[in-house]
């Protein structure tokens, strides 16, 4: 790779990263984008075998700890109850998704003003609108206009996801109670699109779409990008960002396929990475003018994690589903409790998101976990009595912003190339238990209601750290913010951060559609001001 420096360097090729290249290619600068991961061939896809979901337990499983291939970093997360999940290629964890694909609401920029709890953004729901909907026409977003949780002008591209027969069933158990639902927003297309093809229910969508119908960023953000001139180089893990005399970002040092050292230099270094790998990149990036990490005058890099506490709430039904028909994780959305109601005992709200059936290793692996299939004489009976008869929702619980929650890096675990690994010392706070034991209170109301029989429950769900968010958060105050109100960093006038590790809170809802916002948002703000970007 030339010596010579690039206008612009972006650090993670995942749904941040990807959005942010796409919007400032059109500026015709040198964009170089660094991934530690590389390209997965659809091909090699497990949706295309038959030990598909085995698979899920193995090398396309969601926590990096158990897949250990080359290009991940392990992360100690023994100090949680909430295990880390993300993947790394391009596309980032877009691979693996289920393309769930909600916005925020206006009151969750708000919360402090709202309901003295966390913090405002120093955004609002009315500067991301726009790319909310730029967001939506790239990724090819399906749903249904007329929702009456969020602004009348929100946009679509496709129509939504079909129900089902499993959804219709759910949707039956919100209607007999009176509670709010309505078709998800969802990144899958259900007709052909931009030359995509439209989603099969085929039901693999957690171990990437073979059919290019779930909108991984690998397929949406990056083609376009790469037509206009951005470069990707794949295989590049960063082990930490540079300064130069005067505390400005001069460029990367970084581990090659090979593992050999190489340094890239920048006019201007983007962070897109996530709530884990952006705090752990900034706190290895030490050097005289930053002895406690990059950007972190504040204290406040790697502090305030969010993840999103998942309660999953399973109901068994007397009759099949034809549940393990469609995209998992994508069917309807209930966002009843949403905002905060203090008769509830706790701040703040959650979305149910319903799920699909499982396939039929995941519904054995299920029952044997409640300890509801024996194994030899019985298991088969029991195995029928769940198999295609079950259906349920996640609760997405807001976290809220604590700096006792941390990411810092491990004395002693590192990576292949010898870097620090991350480490989780995160807790439950009262206000999530209470949450969690709400929402599984009401899953089960409105599962029976539907006409589930019994139920199980996990509450919170160990596998659930998908959602990684907080840990350089934005704000106007440099002593109590990382980034300001356009991703730059208070403390180093030409580094950006633009992943979820600068909300601000956490919100009810997945984070991705948020963060592609974000990114897109920030591009503009940098192409607006290119003159006096540095003032």
């Amino acid at each position: 790779m030339s010596q010579e420096p690039v206008d612009v360097l972006i650090i993670g090729a995942g749904a941040a990263g990807a959005a942010f290249a796409w919007s400032m290619a059109e500026t015709r600068m040198d964009i170089l984008c660094l991934e530690q991961g590389d390209w997965v061939k659809h091909d090699d896809y497990p949706g295309l075998r038959m030990d598909w979901e085995a698979r899920q337990f193995g090398d396309f499983a969601f926590s990096p700890n158990v897949r250990c291939r080359r290009e991940d970093y392990p992360v100690n997360d023994a100090g949680s109850p909430i295990q880390v999940a993300n993947f790394n290629a391009v596309g980032g964890s877009t691979i693996l998704y289920a393309a769930h694909f909600p916005r925020f609401h206006p009151a969750d920029f708000r919360t402090r003003t709202l309901d003295g709890v966390g913090d405002d953004w120093p955004i609002d729901y009315t500067t991301l609108a726009p790319y909310y909907d730029v967001n939506a026409r790239m990724m090819g977003v399906s749903g249904l206009a007329g929702d009456p949780m969020y602004p009348p002008d929100k946009q679509v591209p496709l129509p939504p996801v079909p129900l089902g027969k499993l959804g219709e069933t759910l949707a039956r158990g919100f209607n007999r109670l009176g509670w709010h639902w309505w078709p998800s927003d969802s990144a899958i297309t259900t007709a052909e699109y931009e030359g995509r093809a439209p989603c099969i229910n085929a039901g693999t969508c957690l171990l990437g779409c073979p059919q290019g119908a779930k909108a991984s960023s690998d397929v949406t953000y990056w083609p376009p990008a790469i037509r206009k001139g951005v470069r990707v180089a794949t295989r590049c893990r960063v082990r930490e960002i540079t300064v130069d005399e005067r505390g400005m970002a001069d460029g990367v040092i970084y581990y090659d396929g090979d593992g050999k050292e190489c340094r890239q230099r920048a006019h201007v270094v983007v962070v897109a990475g996530n709530g884990i790998g952006t705090p752990r990149l900034l706190l290895n990036s030490r050097s005289r003018q930053f002895p406690e990490g990059l950007a972190n005058r504040s204290g406040l890099v790697g502090k305030r994690l969010m993840f999103h506490p998942y309660a999953m709430v399973t109901g068994i039904f007397p009759e099949r589903l034809q549940g393990y028909k469609g995209p998992s994780g994508c069917s309807i959305i209930s966002q009843e409790f949403y905002e905060t109601d203090p008769a509830r005992g706790f701040a703040r709200g959650y979305s149910f998101e319903m799920l699909r059936g499982f396939g039929p290793v995941s519904t054995a692996m299920l029952g044997l976990t409640a300890g509801r299939m024996p194994h030899g004489e019985g298991h088969h009976r029991a195995f029928d009595e769940l198999w295609d008869r079950t259906a349920g929702m996640v609760a997405i619980c807001e976290d809220l912003p604590e700096t006792t929650n941390t990411v810092t890096l491990d004395p002693e675990l590192k990576d292949a190339d010898g870097i620090p690994a991350p480490r989780i010392t995160y807790r439950l706070s009262e206000n999530s238990r209470a949450m969690l034991e709400h929402a599984v209170a009401r899953g089960k109301e409105v599962l029976a209601a539907a006409g589930a029989g019994d139920f199980m429950v996990q509450a919170p769900l160990p596998v659930a750290g998908w959602h990684l968010m907080g840990t350089a958060c934005m704000g106007v105050d440099p002593a109590k913010s990382v980034v300001n109100e356009r991703g730059r960093t208070h403390d180093v006038k030409n580094l950006f951060i633009i992943d979820g590790s600068i909300f601000t809170t956490a919100a009810g809802v997945n984070p991705t559609n948020t963060i592609q916002a974000l990114a897109l948002y920030i591009a503009d703000t940098m192409k607006k001001n290119l003159a006096n970007l540095f003032d």
